[in-house]
């Protein structure tokens, strides 16, 4: 249930991208792509390399994919500035 709460977040996230420029790599479709990446794999790696179940999953779950879909935009975005000034 916390991979499901993980990537709903990071599609909340992800709508937030509009408010940026689109230097992402892959455009818009790979903002989205790298937010819900990131965010599974920094709540996996928080929750210990498990997905808790229906009686773990609290507002806690939601409010761990807010940074690791951050970071995975920011992943995003920064290969995509770097590859759009290196050709």
């Amino acid at each position: 249930m916390s991979l499901l709460v993980w990537t709903m977040m990071a599609i909340a996230v992800w709508h937030f991208t509009v408010f940026v420029p689109d230097r992402f790599w892959g455009g818009i479709v790979g903002a989205f792509v790298a937010s819900i990446i990131g965010a599974i794999v920094f709540g996996l790696i928080v929750a210990g390399f498990s997905i808790p179940g229906d009686s773990e999953t609290n507002i806690a779950q939601a409010l761990i994919a807010i940074p690791g879909s951050a970071l995975g935009l920011a992943a995003c975005y920064a290969y995509g500035v770097r590859t759009e000034t290196a050709s």
